[in-house]
């Protein structure tokens, strides 16, 4: 996965993140339902995000960063424990 293809999935969980907050505005979801789509939403943009800097570290050692791949969600999530 490239940075274009990184920074597109981003751009589209932004999105959602705002459709979401559209539809509970309308009431057209609870507020649980929106909550818990956003929790994912947080995950894969953080999953994003790690990807992207663990390829621009790579680049700037002089590697590949087509070595880097996405992390498991919970290793990602784990950095804050």
């Amino acid at each position: 996965m490239n940075e274009s293809s990184i920074h597109d999935d981003i751009s589209q969980l932004v999105e959602r993140e705002h459709e979401l907050r559209a539809e509970l505005q309308r009431k057209e979801i609870s507020s649980q339902e929106e909550m818990q789509e956003l929790k994912g939403i947080e995950i894969q943009l953080d999953r994003c995000w790690d990807l992207l800097r663990r390829r621009q570290a790579l680049r700037a050692a002089g590697e590949n960063p087509d070595l880097a791949r996405e992390r498991p969600a919970d290793q990602v999530e784990g950095y804050l424990d």
